[in-house]
């Protein structure tokens, strides 16, 4: 990746200086091993902690590139275990962010679906198999998760949540 891409993403907050990962299924096999970076508080809350789990809240993805549920209701101040469910054939994700960063972060992905990257807000997740997000959310409104493998995003692949 060129330093000009690589320190726009560093500023939108899509891409750490500890970037370990890339988008492939082979490349996520330690995607949640635990971190010893401290939780960076994003505009759509943190990363929680899994002994502060609150409510458990399963979504599937699937080929013909929805989620279900496609909307959740949250408390504000409410952690969550995220759990993805591939039900499809093909590598999904689900990342949270606010809409423009996750348009931003899609609009990246096509230009270098390669691009590494691994953060607390988002799980890669093989056919077949599930992955977790544990997350607060300490902002109160609306925010999306999406995924961001190029022409998932662009077909719809987008839910939201709504933080109260």
């Amino acid at each position: 990746m060129n330093i000009a891409i690589h320190t726009l993403l560093l500023t939108m907050g899509l891409l750490t200086l500890a970037a370990v990962h890339a988008h492939s299924p082979a490349a996520h096999q330690n995607h949640h091993a635990p971190s010893t970076a401290p939780a960076e508080q994003k505009d759509w809350g943190i990363a929680g902690d899994p002994n502060k789990v609150q409510r458990t809240i399963e979504i599937r993805m699937t080929d013909d590139m929805r989620f279900a549920p496609k909307d959740i209701q949250v408390k504000l101040g409410e952690t969550v275990r995220l759990v993805a469910v591939n039900a499809g054939k093909t590598l999904h994700e689900i990342v949270i962010g606010t809409p423009q960063e996750l348009k931003a972060h899609a609009e990246m992905m096509k230009k270098h679906p390669g691009m590494e990257h691994d953060e607390p807000y988002m799980a890669h997740v093989d056919p077949g198999k599930k992955g977790t997000i544990v997350w607060t959310f300490n902002r109160t409104g609306r925010f999306e998760f999406a995924c961001l493998i190029p022409g998932h995003f662009e077909a719809g692949m987008i839910g939201r949540i709504t933080v109260k």
